[in-house]
């Protein structure tokens, strides 16, 4: 296993820094090295280090999403968090209606496939769209209305609604005593609350804790991940938006110990850098050309359209706010990554015994293959020509 960290490190770094010399963000370069190296091309990685490929991408979101609450202050929030709830669900259910009608009609899937389908590839990835915002914020582009911000909250809050949709239709199409829509629709805002109020519960005692003893700003580093880590894992079981909420202990912390974040933030930030690679090629690695060839042309015009649902819904759910069509437009783009969620999520279906499972597989790595490379280069290409820069 290590061999294989050892490859996916050198060569994930390797190529970071080819494809940004051709001025695209090196998370692209980090892919491709990870389908390249993963079990479908080369089959250079260790099957136990496939094996515990979420839980190291899973760590490396819970880093970038406290990174994130940590650079968020409560001015921001205020400002963007009605519409980061409206660009976090919208768009989702948009986008996860269109390819749930598409699959149905089209490709003759039963209603609950369908719906697995779409709620799938409706979920964008903050993979791709979180580290990217915070890369912008740095810069200082948007930040005169907080559109990387906006991006931000609003993502983990897309996640919580397709997850909980998908989960419906899982339920709905495997299960002998189906489930209630109604019951899952209720519980996205449970999850939501439940999330943020975890984040915050833990921040506090964070801040308790962290005030009985000076500096030693590692030891207090290593604390707050452990509650971070024990917290997403805790979500996951009980069924809360745990990495909402860990984007609220950032933001809490931030308010109640600034002197501790700078600190946090800098250990962070040099932690990320090793574990972006991970994260990226990992997610490379669990991409299976060949089933996402199978999906052919008819499975490419549904992830289309479907992006172009979600498009409409990020339209309006900026409608009567204060940004210009251009960031409007930057937020359509912004919102088009697939990665995390159809690379976690896209085989259990199959793994259920759902009829279409191969298809909705198949589909799903092939919304990864289309869109978090292109949708990444065009982050980074379109946000210069469509957002305010600030200046330092």
């Amino acid at each position: 296993m290590l061999t294989g960290i050892g490859l996916l490190l050198l060569f994930g770094y390797i190529g970071g820094k080819l494809v940004s010399k051709a001025k695209l963000p090196p998370l692209i370069g980090m892919l491709l090295v990870g389908v390249a190296l993963g079990p479908y091309v080369l089959n250079w990685l260790d099957g136990d280090l496939l094996t515990v490929s979420q839980d190291i991408r899973t760590f490396a979101l819970i880093i970038i999403l406290l990174r994130a609450g940590l650079g968020i202050k409560k001015n921001q929030i205020r400002q963007v968090g009605m519409i980061a709830l409206k660009i976090g669900s919208i768009p989702c259910i948009l986008e996860g209606i269109t390819i749930t009608a598409l699959a149905y009609y089209l490709l003759n899937f039963s209603f609950a496939e369908a719906g697995m389908l779409g709620f799938i590839i409706a979920a964008v990835s903050p993979a791709v769209v979180v580290p990217s915002m915070l890369d912008l914020k740095e810069k200082e582009y948007g930040e005169d209305k907080q559109v990387p911000t906006l991006l931000l909250a609003g993502t983990s809050i897309d996640d919580v609604f397709a997850i909980t949709l998908f989960t419906f239709f899982l339920g709905l199409g495997t299960s002998s005593q189906g489930t209630s829509i109604a019951f899952e629709l209720a519980s996205i805002p449970f999850s939501i609350i439940a999330g943020v109020l975890g984040g915050v519960v833990i921040a506090f005692l964070a801040t308790f804790l962290f005030k009985q003893f000076d500096k030693k700003y590692v030891e207090k580093l290593l604390l707050l991940l452990a509650a971070a880590i024990l917290f997403v894992e805790l979500g996951e079981y009980v069924g809360i938006a745990s990495l909402l909420g860990v984007m609220t202990l950032g933001f809490i912390l931030l308010e109640r110990i600034p002197e501790h974040t700078a600190h946090f933030t800098q250990s962070l930030a040099g932690l990320w850098i090793f574990l972006q690679i991970l994260l990226f090629a990992l997610v490379g690695a669990e991409v299976n050309i060949e089933v996402a060839l199978e999906a052919g042309i008819i499975g490419l015009m549904i992830i289309a359209l479907g992006l172009i649902g979600r498009s409409i819904g990020v339209w309006i759910a900026t409608m009567n706010t204060e940004l210009n069509n251009k960031e409007r437009l930057f937020c359509m783009i912004a919102y088009t990554p697939k990665a995390t969620v159809q690379a976690a999520m896209g085989g259990i279906p199959l793994a259920m015994g759902a009829s279409q499972g191969a298809t909705i597989l198949a589909l799903a790595v092939l919304s990864i293959i289309v869109t978090a490379p292109l949708g990444a280069a065009a982050i980074y290409a379109t946000a210069p020509k469509l957002l305010t820069q600030g200046k330092k």
